[in-house]
């Protein structure tokens, strides 16, 4: 009789254990077709911000001097600055141009090389206009070597 009892046990114990996987099967199943039906209830909601448009008032401003540099680009004023700003900026910073000091044969180089390579247009007169203008304004710049370090506590490693 104890035996009985003891296996009926083993038997409620099977029972329970079967039940609680068929159950966390239901749930699992009925998760997985929620995530199905509704893929986007996991994602965070984003909400959309009106984006801010930085509009130029005048037309003045656009090509605006203060101090001989060109507010926009930062060029320095001289003749044929507009020949720069408008061929050279198109495709990149003026920055690219200002950090790029170089001589004429240079300058005639990197732009033969931008027609062959970057499919810079053909500038016609206005090359000649640039390279003076790039020449005159950003000459090649002798850079020399670091001053000799003074006044500094050296210490001895130790072994």
């Amino acid at each position: 009789m104890q035996e009985h009892s003891k296996f009926k046990q083993q038997l409620r114990a099977i029972y329970r254990l079967m039940a609680g996987l068929f159950g966390l099967f239901v749930v699992a199943a009925i998760g997985i077709l929620f995530l199905l039906s509704n893929p986007d209830w996991t994602r965070k909601k984003v909400t959309e911000v009106e984006p801010e448009y930085v509009t130029v008032q005048e037309s003045d401003d656009f090509d605006k001097i203060e101090n001989g540099v060109h507010v926009r680009t930062g060029l320095i004023e001289a003749d044929g600055l507009m020949a720069v700003v408008n061929n050279c900026t198109n495709c990149h910073s003026a920055k690219l141009v200002t950090q790029n000091r170089m001589n004429e044969e240079r300058w005639i180089a990197t732009i033969k090389w931008m027609q062959e390579t970057q499919n810079l247009w053909d500038l016609g007169n206005n090359e000649a206009i640039i390279v003076n203008y790039l020449v005159t304004n950003y000459p090649p710049q002798k850079k020399g070597r670091r001053e000799k370090l003074s006044e500094i506590e050296w210490y001895e490693l130790k072994d």
